[in-house]
Parts: C-alpha cells; sequence; structure tokens
C-alpha cells in the first residue's frame, strides 16, 4: 500500500470502527429497552390479572354485602313486624273485650260487669240535668265532641239516658213488664243483655225527652244520620232489624274505624258476623 494511502487507510478503519462501536451501542441499549419492553408488558399482564381478580374479588364481595344486607333489611322487617305484632297484641289485652260483642239476645253480660272508669256527662247536654248521668271513660271525649259540635250546628241533642247497671237495666225490664207485659220484650232488654251497661251507649232525644219513632223526623236525628259515625257512634237498632223495635234514639260507640265502615257500606252493627266486628276492636279508641 502507497504511503500516501495510510491516512485514508486508517481514516476508514477508524469510521469503522466507530460505526461498529455505534451498533454495538446501538443494539446493546435495543435489547435493553426490548427487555424493558418485555418486561413492562408482563408487569402489565400481571397488573391487568390481578385486576381482574380483583375486580371478581370485589364483585364477590358486593354480592356478599348485598346478600347480608337484605337478609339484615328482612330480619329488621321481621323484627318490626314482631314488634308490631306485639304491641298490638299488648294493647289488645289492655282493651275491655265486651266493647264490641253483640248482647241484643245474643251474648250475655254477667251482673258483676262494669266499665272499667267512668266519666260524667256535663249537665248541660242532658235532658235532666239534675240526674247524673255517666258514660265509659274513653267515650266521653267522642261524645263530648259529637254533642259541641251538633249545638255549634244549632242541633240540641239530650243526652236522657247512658250508662245502666245490671240491677238498673233489671228493675227497669221489671217495671215495663208490669206495664205492657210481654210486649216490653220488643223494646226492652234483659238485664245483662242491654248495651247500656257496657257505658259506650246513649239515647238522644230532643228538648222533649221522649223516647219515640217520632224522633226520627226531627233535626237531631237528621244530625245524627249524617254525622254520628264521624265520632265512633252507630245506631243499634235500625227499622227491620231482628233483635227490637225500631229504636232512632239508640246510639252506641264502636270506633271511629267501624263506624265509618257502617256508614259508608250502609249496614249496621248487627249485620256483620262478630268475626268481623272483633277485628276493629285493638282500634276503638283511635
Amino acid at each position: 500500500m502507497n504511503r500516501r494511502n495510510w491516512p485514508v487507510f486508517f481514516v476508514s478503519i477508524g469510521a469503522l470502527l466507530v460505526i461498529v462501536i455505534l451498533v454495538g451501542i446501538g443494539g446493546y441499549f435495543y435489547w435493553q429497552l426490548r427487555g424493558d419492553n418485555l418486561r413492562l408488558i408482563e408487569a402489565k399482564k400481571s397488573l391487568e390479572s390481578q385486576l381482574t381478580a380483583l375486580q371478581n374479588n370485589l364483585a364477590t364481595t358486593t354480592l356478599a354485602l348485598q346478600t347480608e344486607q337484605a337478609k339484615t333489611t328482612a330480619f329488621a322487617s321481621q323484627l318490626n313486624g314482631l314488634a308490631g305484632t306485639v304491641g298490638t297484641l299488648d294493647k289488645l289485652s289492655k282493651t275491655d273485650k265486651e266493647l264490641l260483642q253483640k248482647y241484643s239476645k245474643v251474648y250475655f253480660l254477667n251482673e258483676h260487669y262494669l266499665p272499667s272508669n267512668f266519666a260524667t256527662i256535663t249537665p248541660v247536654y242532658l235532658f235532666n240535668p239534675k240526674r247524673s248521668e255517666q258514660v265509659h271513660a274513653n267515650i266521653w271525649p267522642y261524645l263530648e265532641r259529637l254533642l259541641v259540635t251538633a249545638s255549634s250546628s244549632n242541633v240540641k241533642l239530650d243526652v236522657v239516658s247512658a250508662y245502666r247497671s245490671f240491677a238498673e237495666q233489671k228493675s227497669l225490664k221489671s217495671k215495663y213488664l208490669v206495664s205492657y207485659g210481654s210486649g216490653a220484650n220488643k223494646f226492652s232488654a234483659d238485664q245483662g243483655y242491654s248495651e247500656h251497661q257496657l257505658g259506650t251507649t246513649l239515647d238522644f232525644s230532643t228538648a222533649t225527652g221522649v223516647l219515640s219513632t217520632s224522633f226520627d223526623k226531627t233535626a237531631q236525628f237528621a244530625w245524627l244520620l249524617a254525622n254520628a259515625y264521624k265520632y265512633g257512634f252507630t245506631l243499634s237498632y235500625p227499622k227491620g232489624n231482628d233483635y227490637y223495635q225500631y229504636e232512632p234514639w239508640h246510639w252506641r260507640f264502636v270506633g271511629v274505624a267501624l263506624a265509618t265502615k257502617l256508614h259508608n257500606e250502609d249496614k249496621h252493627f248487627y249485620d256483620l258476623s262478630q268475626r268481623t266486628i272483633d277485628q276493629y276492636l285493638v282500634n276503638i279508641f283511635d
């Protein structure tokens, strides 16, 4: 080789070495990056797999939680229902079971029966203010509202008779038998069969105090027919009943719910079965 060509040779050799070094370094970094990418891909796959597993676990846990929540809700509902039932039974146990029984020639009320407590009717509402008349204390608020509301409507209702004991009913019936013979059975109950002994029954009249079927021609009767149910009262012995003669003056407290049902369905207390009536006992004073 000509000496003059050595510089070119060495430059070529140097350039080649630089190229080889650069290729080597590039290859190194290429494989390094490729390895890093592969590791990243594997890590990504691993993370995705873990994420999928976590999502599956979360879905399973959520489902289990929802199932437990549903069980808890159902249990709470059962507890509430049980508490309600216990409350109802407790309330029913404290409510006089005699109050909604059918007495007229059907159910007997013994001579020792007394309402649990009494309230005295305000004299201004009595036909005879000098004679004390009492009712079951729990119905007095209803009766008082009825009387006050009627009065505010310019309808003066006079209470002729309220609570009567077993002995009083026996004495009254004896007097009627003397005067009317067996005919007294058409309008007067024997002792133990009178709704008045409950303390929840009233005989209403006008200022005359006369208990007559003509009472149904008065404004008082018309008002009672239209409004008494709102205060829990119902007419016991309508026309055509199977127990006593028509008594438009005789009204019994049966609770607002039952009285409203009877009014809306145009029925009377003795039209219903005792089983149906008993369903209203627990709420009689609500």
